[in-house]
């Protein structure tokens, strides 16, 4: 356990209404003392005046509720004070508190990282909390929360003790197989176990990366040849002017982004520059960047003029709606037509886009995989199963050891083994006081 006492304000920005001030460590008890005068009872919520410790001037007047370990969320003693969230109350609070020994300000992440290392959390739930903390959008908020409150560690560690239990199976075959106790060829249970949670695991990432394309957002690209009105649509979708329009091909040369909410979905629509043949260095690259963003999108809406007579082009994209642009009269067209400046079409698009999600989202029962490490892990540990089902290979000791990197693989998603690569990048998501 660190012996530092860390500290941080853990409410936002100031000023505020109130103000939470976060503190954790073996120095909580001396704090209490010296500056609240002791708290007679945990988990309650105590009016104090908050004093200097060596001046005992006040400082201010608030809700003080003190956590003994191991029932707090880092799993140490903790206290939390309530007070008015003027920057001056929150500074001299900080102040005298930090002259406290082995009292420091902590740092991005840092509480989070003391539940992980106590075992209050393990990292499915704490990268849920950074994901809660983040949630722009509805369905962002009921995954994050899930995965928060330990649906996805439940599965996850489901899945490893029963590849632990496979394991074992399998090797008392090796160890016992002259005791008369052990029935001979008890690996074949094992082994039938394997093929069961392969299968598993596949349905598992069968799933259209839906979970993190919530987290993430569903991508956009709006796509097609110069002047076809991309920037015109982005800005009516974002209904404000975020990308430059002119008369003039050529203007979009990078990728501009917008984040919308649509039907509690986070939606990232892209304006890519005009395709074409360009001498121009700099556009040339605005179209490589085109391309790249058409083949990571999850939807392609390529717009073409209503006077453009040439067919829309096989682009050869998964996912594309063809939609003619600049159709002010809204004639018959195959496909959608829209209209920026007349605001016609428009809704038909928006609710072409909300289909498309739902189509992309759909069956998300149970648990989601909110990111690619999940997946990674998982592609491999399925990856180390269809080697142990693998009836070419007969060597029972080799399958153990290949159960063993199975599971570990599972381990590192929760953080059971081999994460201390991984802890500097998950926790420096977190903003300092969470």
């Amino acid at each position: 356990m660190n012996d530092d006492t860390i500290v941080a304000l853990s409410s936002g920005n100031l000023p505020s209404g109130v103000a939470v001030i976060r503190i954790s460590g073996s120095a909580c008890d001396s704090i209490s003392k010296q500056m609240l005068g002791g708290l007679s009872e945990a988990r309650v919520a105590h009016l104090k005046s908050v004093k200097h410790p060596s001046t005992q001037e006040e400082l201010d007047r608030g809700i003080v509720i003190a956590f003994r370990a191991p029932a707090s969320f880092t799993g140490e003693h903790c206290l939390e004070l309530q007070l008015h969230g003027g920057r001056a109350v929150v500074e001299a609070v900080l102040n005298a508190i930090c002259e406290f020994n082995g009292v420091r300000l902590a740092e991005a992440g840092e509480f989070s990282r003391r539940a992980f290392e106590n075992g209050k959390l393990d990292l499915t739930e704490i990268e849920g909390i950074a994901d809660l903390v983040a949630s722009e959008t509805e369905a962002q908020r009921k995954q994050a929360l899930a995965q928060s409150r330990g649906d996805s560690r439940e599965t996850y560690e489901g899945w490893r003790k029963r590849l632990i239990h496979m394991r074992a199976l399998i090797e008392a075959e090796l160890d016992f197989s002259e005791e008369e106790d052990i029935p001979q060829e008890i690996s074949k249970e094992g082994f039938a176990q394997v093929k069961a949670l392969k299968e598993e695991i596949e349905n598992h990432l069968n799933d259209n990366r839906a979970g993190e394309i919530i987290r993430d957002g569903f991508k956009i690209a709006l796509m097609g040849k110069p002047n076809a009105g991309k920037s015109s649509l982005l800005n009516a979708l974002a209904k404000r002017d975020v990308a430059i329009v002119t008369n003039e091909a050529g203007t979009t040369r990078d990728v501009i982004d917008v984040h919308l909410d649509i039907d509690g979905y986070a939606v990232i629509v892209s304006d890519t520059a005009g395709l074409r043949i360009s001498d121009d260095i700099v556009e040339a690259e605005g179209i490589k960047r085109a391309q790249l963003k058409g083949q990571e999108a999850d939807l392609v809406i390529w717009l073409k003029e209503i006077n453009d007579d040439q067919p829309y082009p096989d682009n050869g994209f998964d996912n594309v709606i063809h939609v003619t642009s600049k159709d002010d009269a809204l004639s018959m067209q195959d496909g959608l037509s829209i209209s920026v400046a007349n605001e016609n079409g428009l809704d038909s698009l928006i609710s072409e886009i909300k289909k498309q999600i739902r189509n992309k989202l759909q069956n998300l029962d149970g648990v989601l995989i909110s990111r690619l490490r999940y997946r990674e892990s998982l592609v491999e540990c399925g990856n180390h199963l269809s080697f142990v089902i693998d009836n070419q290979v007969s060597d029972i000791e080799l399958k153990a050891e290949t159960l063993r990197h199975a599971s570990d693989c599972i381990g590192r998603i929760t953080g059971k083994i081999d994460v201390e690569d991984l802890l500097d990048v998950i926790f420096s998501e977190f903003c300092v006081g969470k």
